[in-house]
């Protein structure tokens, strides 16, 4: 025999909660979307600004030199014509850059600043014989700072000239907009993160409370509680959705309570007469025949009773259950089958009158139920009457609807009977010795609601009563004074 099986260790219910709450899901999700959206922005811009600015730099540096190599091929140019102290000189120093002369040997003669470093390849320009011989350096180091050098030969052996370009501050720069650019992205990454939670605990303040309402319901059992929900989203319609359903369950809740008690109030009767009437059996040697057979009756008569209480009962929890699965039935073929059954029980003639399209999607055990409680209601009130019982069965009288009534000759309803022959166990004070559990007429109910439908009864002009119910989609037409009523 296995060992029972048992939740493994972790953390506790309020803790896993906590953490995977739909705020902080929300508020989290939130921050990570703008974070990677934030830093492959701030990437790709810093990138192509860090590349723009080296692009920048380097085509005015290539420019200055190819301006220089221009300078020197067209004029025969000496150093004192690049000298910074030469009055008068009419050569230009090229702007944003450090120019630095040498001399015939490569010697400095007019030095820069600060001043360049002369390699061989410097002196071998220096003392070229063509001018504008170019001999570049990249990355040179002067002290702490980093430069492009270019090393333009004047021709003729006569020296050269030293154009330098300092990239190290562009890369200051660079590097000053990349750590901006980092606190930003930070600063934009946690205002998201606040943002989200913000923007989460106003989302989700209304589940809360809807959450709250349904633990509430399931601590306490009670289904009354108001959802204070509103709002015309999804989470204000799951709101009203909620509401509808507790209104539902307290209501299915409410006829549970009240069928019990009335099953229990009804039930008392037969019962107390049954054990009544058992007592005397202890004493049926001492009771004449005829008192025998007047007590074998009644006993006989009280179990009917109780037997056909107990399968309403049954038959109307069953009917609330909607188990049966619906279908498309045709009403006027299960009137036809019950009008059958009907007169061999009875011995009665009853009459099917159908007219129109009478098939409705509907569940048929339900609503066969339902038309034979009728009959045999119609059958009960009219027990001695010559005129057949009438079962109509027509539709549809409005789009979809489909219409069934009984009509009989018996003694009809009274007036103020007319409203409540449908609720439970009601029996009117005429019909009160008469056999019947008062359940019969209340099933009829609970079927043409379940349909989509109601109950009718009214008056018949000449005497007897008509009763009946709709099924899908209305209740009962402007001929019938009575309306829906609620048992009989």
């Amino acid at each position: 025999m296995g060992r029972p099986w048992r939740r493994p260790p972790g953390p506790s219910r309020t803790g896993r909660t906590k953490l995977v709450s739909l705020r902080t899901t929300f508020a989290v999700s939130f921050a990570a979307v703008t974070a990677v959206v934030t830093i492959l922005v701030g990437i790709l811009s810093y990138g192509s600004a860090a590349r723009l600015v080296r692009v920048d730099q380097q085509s005015v540096f290539t420019q200055v030199v190819r301006d220089v190599r221009a300078e020197v091929r067209q004029h025969d140019m000496t150093p004192d014509d690049f000298s910074s102290s030469r009055p008068g000189h009419d050569v230009v120093r090229p702007a944003r850059t450090d120019v630095q002369v040498l001399g015939a040997r490569g010697e400095i003669v007019d030095h820069g600043t600060p001043v360049l470093p002369v390699t061989a390849a410097d002196r071998a320009a220096a003392g070229a014989r063509a001018a504008g011989r170019l001999a570049e350096h990249k990355d040179v180091r002067v002290g702490e700072d980093l430069f492009r050098v270019a090393t333009v030969s004047l021709g003729g052996g006569k020296g050269a000239v030293q154009v330098a370009q300092e990239f190290s501050d562009t890369e200051d720069l660079l590097r000053t907009l990349q750590q901006r650019t980092l606190i930003l992205m930070a600063a934009v990454v946690v205002g998201a993160g606040l943002f989200g939670w913000w923007l989460a605990r106003r989302i989700t303040r209304r589940l809360v409370v809807l959450t709250a309402a349904a633990e509430d319901v399931a601590r306490t059992r009670r289904l009354g509680i108001e959802v204070p929900v509103a709002g015309l989203d999804e989470v204000g319609r799951l709101g009203r959705a909620f509401d509808r359903m507790l209104g539902r369950l307290a209501q299915s809740e409410e006829d549970q309570r009240r069928l019990v008690q009335d099953a229990g109030h009804e039930l008392r009767t037969p019962l107390t007469s049954l054990r009544t009437n058992i007592s005397l059996l202890k004493r049926l040697d001492e009771l004449p025949p005829a008192a025998r057979e007047e007590l074998v009756a009644d006993l006989g008569q009280e179990a009917r009773e109780l037997t056909d209480l107990v399968n309403e009962l049954v038959d109307l929890a069953a009917g609330q259950s909607d188990s049966e699965p619906p279908q498309r039935v045709d009403v006027a073929d299960l009137a036809e089958d019950v009008v059958g059954l009907a007169m061999r029980r009875t011995g009665r003639e009853i009459v099917l009158r159908v007219g129109g399209d009478t098939r409705t999607e509907g569940r048929p055990a339900m609503l066969q139920r339902a038309v034979s409680n009728l009959v045999e209601n119609a059958a009960k009130f009219d027990r001695d009457g010559r005129a057949p019982i009438e079962v109509r069965v027509t539709g549809p009288a409005r789009a979809g609807t489909v219409r069934v009534e009984v009509r009989d000759r018996g003694p009809g309803v009274a007036e103020g009977d007319l409203l409540r022959i449908f609720d439970r166990f009601y029996r009117a004070a005429d019909a009160r010795s008469l056999p019947g559990s008062g359940l019969g007429l209340s099933i009829v109910r609970e079927v043409a609601l379940a349909h989509g439908g109601a109950p009718f009864a009214y008056r018949r002009e000449g005497g007897g009563a008509v009763i009946g119910f709709t099924v899908g989609g209305g209740a009962a037409g402007p001929g019938d004074p009575g309306g829906a009523a609620g048992g009989g």
